[in-house]
């Protein structure tokens, strides 16, 4: 019988499980799957043009043969594929330059690109065309995956010289579906344009539409860099796998501290070595134990450790969110506020900023207590209800900003959360987790921008107030200055006109502007 029982024993790859599972990539629906396969093409495009320092110029076209039969095309200007990364980057799971560093990203896994190519695989039976221009070369291939060993199957097609870089990748899929809601590839990217204000991004839709969202700033953002882990985040399963990886280039312990950490000096090795005097911190890290990890990881938190490096993360900016917005909205009223950097789980930097738009624009458009998610600029169109940011923006007293009905509102609230690594709530990154740190720090956010909003809201209501009662009081300024004229014999339009200096100086019309509540 246990002989039986493990007969169908088998091992599986990564591949094979996100097939079975791929509503985990997000691939839930035929609208949101193709808006997820436009996602994560841009998303890698982008990353590619910023680290290779190129201002982001990106051709996305979504065309359909037939009813739930699209391809859809992604040509950028970076820098290409290398060959011998090629079939990797587009036709193997967790493979990338991504999962393993502690950098701001906007992807994190190495899923995104492979997990497409998959998705065009399992629903047309037909290879993926990638078009690579690298280094004077251009090069055509056909890539699939092999998915019981989560393998590339790369077919090279041609090559020639080319003076052109970038990378296009044409594909196709079945049982996806294009529509122009809040929820298609068009408010994907039109939401991308807005927190990437440095890309030029043009969109053809199905319909033979073509639009274009031009960079409205020449220069890409301050490039994040790589940080150490820090020593508060750190679990005891990390310190043991940190010290497999990285063990053969230290000879001790104490300097495996200070060469793999941040935030860890002589002086800190000194402290831990107080606390855990059991602990030999002269012997290779290639043999700490279980025991001695489990000691280290609880020393950590008794030692007062500077807070991990913050000026690796890179916001999108007050300028830059402010000329997107007037670019897309021209709302009649803009706050944007930019908190100071923080950090959740005990190591892990974080930021938030949030831009709030109101009026204008933001009416004309019909826009009514829209919130827009961003995570490193990524737009979050999906799982609205379980997102940290919708949770709290939702759960504000809008009361208390004047917003009686923030859901029939003409008001845009846009929230980006920046982080080395962003808690998603799945594989698919389509919403953050409730961190009770991140929560806080979101809420402190939008209540500090709100308050811009607040005091423009009082503003022009305060002076609706005053040009009513001047209106009401300057009624009577004829009549008044007949009787006085008759009464004091001098001349009614010269009282009149004292009179209404009078009446203008005390009722001035206009504070409350957008001058005055400018953040």
């Amino acid at each position: 019988m246990v002989k039986d029982m493990f007969k169908e024993f088998k091992e599986h790859s990564i591949a094979e499980f996100f097939k079975k599972n791929r509503q985990m990539l997000g691939f839930s629906g035929k609208v949101r799957s193709l808006t997820m396969i436009v996602h994560e093409m841009i998303t890698n495009s982008i990353d590619a043009c910023e680290e290779a320092g190129i201002l982001p110029e990106i051709y996305v076209e979504v065309k359909e043969l037939e009813p739930e039969h699209y391809f859809v095309t992604v040509k950028d200007n970076g820098p290409g594929i290398p060959e011998n990364y090629v079939g990797k980057a587009l036709g193997m799971m967790l493979a990338g330059t991504k999962f393993h560093r502690y950098i701001q990203q906007r992807g994190q896994q190495g899923i995104g690109g492979s997990g497409c190519t998959m998705l065009s695989y399992i629903t047309t039976g037909q290879p993926v065309k990638a078009v690579s221009y690298h280094k004077g070369k251009k090069k055509e291939y056909e890539i699939s995956i092999d998915l019981k060993r989560n393998k590339p199957v790369v077919k090279k097609l041609s090559e020639e010289p080319s003076e052109e870089h970038g990378l296009t990748v044409i594909s196709q899929y079945k049982e996806v579906k294009y529509e122009k809601s809040n929820k298609g590839p068009f408010e994907y990217i039109r939401r991308t344009a807005l927190a990437n204000p440095h890309a030029t991004i043009t969109f053809k839709d199905p319909f033979g539409e073509t639009s274009v969202f031009p960079r409205s700033v020449e220069k890409n953002p301050p490039r994040p860099f790589e940080i150490k882990p820090h020593p508060l985040g750190i679990t005891t399963h990390d310190l043991l796998e940190f010290s497999h990886r990285y063990g053969k280039d230290y000879r001790k312990i104490s300097a495996f501290l200070q060469g793999v950490f941040s935030r860890v000096t002589a002086n800190k090795v000194s402290e831990l070595k107080t606390i855990i005097p059991e602990v030999n911190f002269d012997k290779s890290p290639k043999g700490i134990s279980w025991d001695d990890a489990e000691k280290l990881t609880r020393a950590f938190q008794k030692v007062k450790w500077i807070a991990p490096a913050t000026d690796s993360l890179v916001p999108i900016g007050k300028e830059q969110v402010d000329a997107s917005f007037r670019n897309i909205f021209n709302p009649e009223l803009l706050v944007v506020t930019e908190r100071s950097p923080k950090v959740y789980r005990g190591g892990i930097p974080f930021a938030v900023e949030v831009g709030i738009a109101y009026g204008g624009g933001v009416k004309e458009a019909g826009k009514k207590g829209e919130v827009m998610r961003f995570a490193n600029r990524v737009p979050l169109l999906f799982d609205i209800s379980g997102c940290a940011i919708t949770e709290v923006v939702k759960n504000i007293d809008w009361n208390r900003y004047n917003l009686r009905d923030f859901d029939e509102a003409p008001i845009v609230v846009l929230v980006n959360f920046v982080s080395v690594y962003v808690p998603y709530t799945s594989a698919g990154k389509l919403a953050i987790a409730p961190e009770e740190d991140i929560e806080n720090e979101i809420r402190f956010a939008v209540m500090e921008a709100s308050r811009g909003i607040q005091k423009y809201i009082s503003g022009r209501k305060k002076a609706s107030e005053i040009a009513t009662k001047k209106k009401v009081i300057s009624r009577y300024v004829p009549q008044l200055s007949s009787d006085l004229s008759s009464l004091t014999g001098k001349n009614s339009e010269k009282i009149e006109e004292k009179l209404m200096k009078i009446i203008e100086k005390k009722y001035i019309v206009g504070k409350g502007s957008k001058e005055e509540v400018s953040e």
